[in-house]
């Protein structure tokens, strides 16, 4: 049983804030899941980088990360944050996430990504208050694509040399979801 306090639970993962004592954990899960990762995502694989890592996403303005752990044991089965989060008349954020390689395939990272579109979605004091979301995606990350597919985001189109990742400009696909779009999401 689990000692965490989640923000929304779902049959088999919860999500809660980042915790600097995570820190073992997450970079141990990492080094298990670089080939799972590479090439599309490079999460920090030390104590050491995790601290500033997860310092910005517990203090810093305009982003939110949730760990994804199971209900079950309380293990953090991957992460999923919310960047680049601008209020007022946009009320948007940019997703990125990564699954760990013993949570990879067991379908827990489509129960966490409704729960963290709802949580997002929900008005701020419950939640971020946000109406869009976005995916920027590599178009050979098939896994991620049929994520987003599959929690009914729109291609919205192609960003060409959108993010540098691994020592290039990477072209991505921009998928989305709306908050009108997700009635009955979970």
């Amino acid at each position: 049983m689990s000692y965490f306090t989640y923000l929304m639970e779902g049959e088999r993962v919860g999500i809660r804030s980042f915790r600097l004592a995570d820190g073992p954990e997450f970079a141990a899960r990492v080094r298990e899941s670089r080939d799972l990762h590479r090439p599309w995502l490079f999460p920090p694989a030390t104590v050491e980088e995790y601290e500033p890592y997860a310092t910005r996403l517990i203090d810093g303005d305009g982003r939110a990360g949730f760990l994804v752990c199971e209900l079950a044991t309380g293990a953090i089965a991957g992460f999923v944050n919310v960047n680049n989060i601008v209020h007022g008349a946009f009320q948007c954020g940019a997703l990125g996430y990564g699954a760990f390689a013993h949570a990879a395939g067991r379908g827990l990272f489509r129960e966490a990504l409704g729960l963290v579109v709802a949580y997002a979605f929900a008005p701020s004091g419950r939640g971020l208050g946000l109406h869009r979301l976005e995916a920027n995606i590599q178009p050979g990350n098939k896994a991620s694509i049929a994520l987003v597919r599959g929690r009914g985001f729109r291609l919205e189109g192609l960003s060409p040399d959108f993010l540098y990742v691994d020592g290039a400009w990477r072209d991505h696909e921009r998928w989305a979801v709306t908050a009108e779009m997700t009635e009955g999401f979970a």
